[in-house]
């Protein structure tokens, strides 16, 4: 049986990876070893990340809309339960946005919670 020298596989698969290293400092953009190391690690970081980041923009909206409510003497979860009584179906990244860029309207929708 003939060998198979794997040429053409092997050279993609290396390419490949050391592609994905572009940027790299010294041997992890050169070598394959390294270079394969730290891609595998930066891909599993990416796709932890990206689900922690959805994580962390809620955390922040909630402190945001948290700090807002308490200037009008309401805590998070009291104005979160008027609006939900009031039927105002705002998410929390637009209170936070109205919140932090247009006051008057997050009071606005202050009052209306607490009016019902």
């Amino acid at each position: 049986m003939a060998r198979v020298k794997r040429g053409n596989v092997a050279r993609k698969r290396r390419k490949k990876i050391l592609k994905l290293a572009k940027g790299y400092r010294a041997g992890h953009s050169k070598l394959f070893r390294t270079a394969n190391q730290v891609v595998m690690k930066a891909l599993c970081n990416a796709y932890r990340d990206r689900r922690r980041r959805k994580r962390d923009f809620r955390r922040l909206w909630i402190a945001r809309i948290n700090a807002a409510a308490r200037q009008y003497g309401m805590s998070y979860s009291q104005l979160m339960g008027a609006l939900k009584k009031a039927d105002i179906q705002l998410n929390r990244k637009m209170l936070a946005q109205l919140a932090v860029l247009d006051a008057p309207a997050f009071a606005t929708v202050i009052q209306t919670a607490r009016a019902l």
